[in-house]
């Protein structure tokens, strides 16, 4: 066997599916991350040889921008879509236009010559159903008709989304942040971001926002914008192949995700930094912030909401605020905590319910049910009925002369001679106090009906409802203060600032402190928060006031359990997800935690030239680890490297089918040189290209802490434990996971994914 020194190596060729992962497993960021340096210096260097090699790297140096561009316009483009879609379906449960069936309520009456400005929402085109089927418009019989048509058609709406979702897109299901954090962490869920989940989860989302449930578009357009990242990046192989690289696209897609969802690019590049993403560089962020900015600029093209802005709920107001005010907008804060709190516990609980009881097996059923209730119980409350959005979108709004709202009904001074946009505090008339009372009707019904809604297996956002709840709560706080200063402007703190006869107090800026305030007690978001409220507004000016709720809701909400809405489905579903804001604060070591442990067998390991493929294969059939280290000899347990199970694989079976004389009793040998054999042998067969020779290790008595920062900080998925060089155990990821839930009193194999 004298000539076997120069046999060939046969993985000097790559051959498929090296270096790819299996479905729930996590990836390997320094692996991917050499990778990809060992890709860029070979077009580094080959670039040098000729003009087409030199074009060809810079469309590589390109490729990125690229990628960001075509994410920008297709997310923009499906936003803008879904935006009119919803718009012309929510109406559709309450009438439909005889012109043209396809216009919205808005659209229909501003086509028609017959509209005035005072009867702007009535015009002769657009008929309620019971005018159009019965031809009444007024009574008993008109209301009732309306009622069960709208009712039927939030029931069609529902059904269709639940059956699209359950038959074609299981993972069309729910906000998909959760998942979005795993996937970007470093997890692999092959299909949650593929065509048919971005197909239907688009589709689905305009049904189930028309319906009238208690939910936004807003998280599952995030989702959305990740599926155009991944559909993108598969186009590009520096991409495609690479895993690492794929996470910094997907990071920037959710970016653009946010920047179209409320408006808000800046605050779009933030919430992908503080909130979804683990692995951020700066390279990243300028790439984000291009996504954002051409998703952003699509939607604006499209004009989706017909008023040439990009905001979402625009507001105009006249008055600056006063340092008096800080303390309701304090005590917002406070509420909004209280009902991040209270939120995420019941959420938790019922979703729990539905995996652990029988209720989990019927999905279309809970759907219906709950679709059912909300349609019955919101109707008849003038402030359910309509979509969310414009439910805030009037609680933001500013009561102007021309205002038609309830909750303008103020009784006005007959002498009053002022400009019309600075209308001074009224006392509140017969419409204010008729809103206040069926806000809060509306409050406690968004409240209970929210906690049962999320979770669904329907695409469900937060964001809205959240600020629903708040901006409810804040408007009626708001309308309180107002009415306070109106009636005791002789009081110290009012005197100040508040003279008769002045707009001191705007009722709709306490409306947008409430809604931040409810969204960060919900999702512990903060600077992102701060910066989508002033982009989803315009209200530069106020962002003091957002900032003082923002942090006093994280504070408080984060005294009574430290995870957001996010992070508690993460661990509800059992996703393999090392969060980097908690905290590992106990006195462990690397040894404590380490496999095998006392009275186990001992750690599965291959020789460096003394195993045999046969040995091999027995070894990866009789168990199921992820890969195994490399020894000198079972003897010394010297350590030499680590081989992936799917690359050992791979290689047997590739081995067996392109190199001639390698068969069942074939010495493996992981050296540079083979090993001295007998003259009659087979063939040996040489794996060192699978052989990772430098796998990450520590010592015995590293401590814990340290180890759940370099796991952490590095994106490991397996630790090797060593005293003096020789191998002592392994470490991986889901044991890091298991020793955190049992040093918190957790069940440790809830971190299991099911």
């Amino acid at each position: 066997m004298s000539g076997s020194g120069n046999l060939m190596d046969f993985l000097d060729e790559p051959f498929p599916d090296v270096g790819t992962y299996e479905d729930f497993h996590t990836i390997d960021w320094l692996r991917e991350k050499s990778r990809d340096t060992d890709r860029h210096r070979k077009i580094t260097s080959k670039s040098k040889e000729s003009v087409w090699e030199f074009v060809k790297s810079l469309l590589d140096a390109w490729s990125g921008w690229v990628v960001m561009l075509l994410i920008g316009l297709l997310a923009g483009t499906l936003a803008g879509v879904i935006d009119l879609a919803v718009d012309w379906m929510t109406d559709l449960k309450e009438g439909v236009c005889l012109s043209a069936f396809w216009y919205s309520h808005e659209q229909c009456c501003w086509t028609s010559n017959e509209t005035t400005f005072e009867d702007r929402d009535k015009c002769p085109l657009w008929q309620k159903w019971s005018e159009l089927l019965v031809n009444q418009s007024e009574g008993a019989s008109a209301y009732i008709l309306n009622y069960l048509m709208y009712i039927l058609w939030a029931l069609l709406f529902a059904f269709l989304a639940v059956s699209l979702v359950r038959v074609f897109a299981p993972y069309a299901c729910g906000s998909g942040i959760p998942e979005i954090k795993t996937i970007l962490s470093g997890f692999i869920i092959r299909g949650y971001l593929g065509k048919w989940t971005l197909l239907i989860k688009t589709v689905t989302l305009v049904l189930v926002v028309s319906s009238g449930l208690s939910l936004g578009k807003e998280g599952p357009l995030v989702h959305v914008a990740c599926c155009c990242g991944n559909f993108f990046s598969s186009l590009f192989s520096k991409y495609s192949k690479n895993e690492g690289k794929r996470r910094e696209v997907l990071s920037a897609a959710a970016a653009a995700g946010v920047s179209v969802a409320f408006g808000a690019p800046i605050g779009g590049v933030l919430f992908s930094l503080e909130e979804v993403s683990y692995y951020f560089p700066l390279k990243t962020l300028w790439r984000s912030f291009f996504a954002a900015l051409v998703a952003a600029f699509t939607l604006r093209s499209i004009n989706p909401f017909g008023n040439s802005r990009l905001v979402l709920f625009y507001v105009e107001y006249h008055t600056p605020w006063y340092m008096a005010e800080l303390f309701p907008f304090i005590l917002l804060g406070v509420f909004g905590g209280l009902w991040g709190t209270l939120f995420i516990r019941c959420n938790i609980a019922w979703c729990r319910r539905r995996k652990t009881t029988k209720l989990g097996k019927y999905p279309v059923l809970e759907v219906i049910a709950v679709t059912a209730i909300t349609a019955i119980v919101a109707y008849p409350n003038p402030y359910t009925r309509r979509s969310t959005s414009e439910l805030i979108s009037e609680l933001f709004n500013d009561c102007g002369a021309l205002e038609s709202s309830q909750l303008c009904d103020y009784i006005n001074d007959p002498n009053m001679t002022r400009p019309v946009d600075d209308i001074p505090d009224r006392p509140a008339g017969v419409g204010v106090y008729t809103a206040m009372w069926q806000l809060a009707l509306a409050l406690v019904f968004k409240i209970v009906i929210t906690i049962f809604t999320f979770g669904m297996k329907i695409p469900s956002g937060l964001f809205i409802p959240s600020m629903a709840v708040g901006a409810m709560a804040g408007r009626m706080v708001g309308i309180g203060v107002e009415q306070l200063a109106y009636h005791h402007h002789d009081w110290i703190i009012f005197r100040n600032w508040c003279r008769p006869g002045a707009d001191c107090v705007t009722p709709g800026l306490y409306a947008m402190v409430g809604a931040a305030a409810c969204l960060g007690g919900v999702t512990r978001m903060t600077v992102s928060l701060v910066v989508i409220m002033f982009e989803l507004t315009g209200g530069l000016e106020y962002i003091v006031p957002l900032m003082a709720a923002a942090v006093t809701s994280k504070w408080v909400a984060d005294a009574f359990g430290k995870e957001g809405i996010y992070e508690a489905h993460i661990h509800l579903n059992g996703y393999p997800f090392l969060d980097v804001k908690d905290e590992f604060t106990h006195r462990t070591l690397a040894t404590d935690v380490m496999r095998p442990r006392r009275g186990e067998p001992p750690l599965s390991v291959l020789t460096q030239d003394s195993m045999t493929v046969e040995d091999v294969e027995t070894l990866i059939k009789e168990t199921d680890y992820n890969g195994f280290p490399v020894v000198v000899s079972r003897d010394s347990e010297r350590l030499i490297g680590f081989a992936q199970r799917r690359e050992l694989i791979l290689a047997i079976k590739n081995a067996r089918q392109r190199q001639e004389g390698i068969v069942s009793n074939s010495i493996m040998y992981f050296t540079e040189e083979p090993p001295e054999l007998p003259a009659n042998s087979p063939h040996p067969l040489k794996l060192r290209r699978v052989l990772n020779l430098s796998p990450f290790t520590v010592t015995d008595h590293t401590p814990m802490e340290t180890v759940v920062d370099i796991f952490r900080k590095l994106g490991l998925r397996q630790c090797l434990v060593t005293r003096s060089g020789r191998l002592l155990g392994i470490i991986t990821k889901k044991d890091v996971l298991r020793h955190m839930a049992q040093m918190a009193n957790q069940d440790p194999e809830s971190i299991m994914f099911n």
